[in-house]
């Protein structure tokens, strides 16, 4: 435990010297109407917490099926298997999941990393952590699953093509050394990418890419096109990565400030989106500007930024200004932009942390940490205890169609009260809920799978105390774990 949260506070202390850095820099303005719709939904979910033993199939009635693990990444296959990973920090090494009934059940799977390292208990890895799936079979009738997960001098990606039985590790995932916040996205049979940040750099973005599964990767490309390198030098927030299947472009998605002019600014924030578009396999990139908001002390680089693609290539990114939650779509491969508009509703009056997984068509799931709590100048770090956090969820099945509407409802228990810290070790909130979580749809059954952190205190059958979670140690890093909650009811985002 005490190692995750070390990893976790260096990493955020990195990010609050970017954030530090992008509060001197201005704004232009590209006026956009944010557009509110909604309507309430009817889903069912069921919740239960994940264990940390391999071999050990949650949720059941043993008292195993508890875990210290947090920040986790979820996808699923093209065979409807669910494949999921948490982090239990620098040395901790990553855990993984497997659910082959539709996310009903997983069972442990072994640690990507530290198993692969020769079966030793100690990892290198185990810091921020995120997963993919190939979307082709291989040679064995199996979609490969990667697993990055950050050492800090590298970004080690671990390979199964065997349904996640075995992992072959590479600690050289990202070749450029001193990384922060690898993300990762795979297509084909074994090609796989991997995102980060180089802090030993100008805080550039790049992209390395495998075409063999990640045994090498050879090929590395700068996120920042030539007219835009100016999005560098600590003045980008780094979002995930998503490999469209069809046209294999690869995206990027970042906050970031709005143009050239503004590296000089002392009173301008990440106000803008950006996505960087690969259409070469990830040798050279071209950023669009999603959205620039006109006020320019908003901030968009609130964990994180978040692209998914559907099946017929739309694009939908996902952003948060630490109150409302909004996304954009583009039907022409990140060229052009909609207007965005909000997608959390009533009770959800703050929303942060978003997920999204695209499905058929115009079809989009999305989720997020929520609160009914809001109040105008007050950061999620500072607010009271009495403010109860859940995972929402939300779906829309005509997402590109400008006004049409979302579908919301709690997919969990409360998961968290007070302070949601985002600005590293100086804030005065609360670490348990860390930077991201996730979602992912089964195209079998188009339902969803959920994972998340929560550190309220339970002991029930399907979510046991954990050894040093006790009521009074409630919402506290003691009772963190990593837990699931699966959609049983309601319409799934595959045809």
């Amino acid at each position: 435990m005490h190692n995750r949260l070390l990893q976790k506070n260096l990493n955020s202390s990195v990010r609050l010297l970017r954030l530090s850095a992008v509060l001197l820099i201005i704004a232009a303005s590209t006026l956009y109407s944010i557009n509110v719709r909604g309507a309430t939904g009817s889903f069912a979910f069921t919740n239960y917490e994940l264990g940390s033993t391999p071999g050990t199939t949650c949720p059941n009635a043993l008292a195993n099926c508890y875990n210290f693990a947090a920040e986790p990444a979820i996808r699923a296959d093209n065979s409807g298997n669910f494949y999921a990973s948490s982090e239990n920090g620098l040395t901790g090494g990553t855990v993984a999941w497997k659910s082959t009934d539709a996310g009903l059940h997983y069972i442990t799977l072994q640690s990507p990393n530290s198993a692969s390292a020769g079966s030793m208990q100690f990892s290198p890895a185990g810091g921020d952590t995120d997963l993919a799936v190939a979307s082709l079979l291989n040679g064995n009738g199996f979609y490969n699953v990667y697993v990055a997960s950050l050492a800090l001098t590298n970004v080690y990606v671990s390979t199964s093509s065997d349904g996640g039985s075995t992992w072959l590790l590479n600690p050289t995932g990202a070749s450029v050394p001193g990384d922060d916040r690898p993300w990762i996205a795979a297509e084909g049979t074994g090609k796989v990418c991997v995102s980060y940040h180089s802090i030993t750099a100008t805080n550039d973005i790049f992209v390395t890419c495998s075409t063999d599964a990640g045994t090498t990767f050879a090929q590395t490309g700068n996120a920042f096109d030539p007219n835009h390198l100016w999005l560098a030098s600590f003045q980008n927030e780094i979002g995930n990565l998503a490999i469209d299947p069809n046209s294999h472009n690869i995206y990027q998605s970042l906050s970031g400030i709005a143009s050239a002019s503004e590296t000089t600014c002392l009173n301008c924030s990440l106000h803008a989106v950006w996505l960087a578009v690969s259409t070469d396999g990830g040798l050279t990139f071209t950023d669009h500007a999603v959205y620039v908001n006109p006020d320019t002390s908003v901030f968009y680089g609130h964990q994180f930024v978040n692209v998914s693609v559907d099946q017929a290539g739309n694009i939908y990114v996902i952003f948060s200004d630490d109150h409302n939650l909004y996304y954009s779509f583009s039907t022409d491969h990140g060229t052009t932009w909609s207007a965005p508009s909000q997608i959390n509703q009533t009770p959800s009056s703050t929303a942060i942390m978003p997920w999204s997984v695209a499905g058929g068509a115009g079809k989009l799931d999305v989720v997020w940490y929520g609160t009914s709590y809001y109040h105008a100048g007050t950061s999620p770090d500072n607010y009271p205890s009495s403010a109860a956090w859940y995972v929402f969820f939300a779906q829309n099945l005509q997402a590109t169609t400008p006004g049409s509407q979302f579908s919301q409802t709690t997919a969990t228990p409360i998961v968290h009260y007070g302070g949601v810290c985002e600005s590293g070790v100086t804030c005065s909130g609360n670490r348990d809920l860390y930077d991201d979580f996730g979602v992912a749809a089964s195209p079998t059954t188009g339902l969803a799978s959920i994972i998340y952190s929560d550190d309220q205190y339970s002991n029930t059958p399907t979510q046991p105390a954990g050894p040093g979670c006790t009521s009074s140690r409630s919402n506290t890093s003691y009772c963190d774990s990593t837990n699931i909650a699966t959609q049983t009811s309601g319409t799934g985002i595959f045809p």
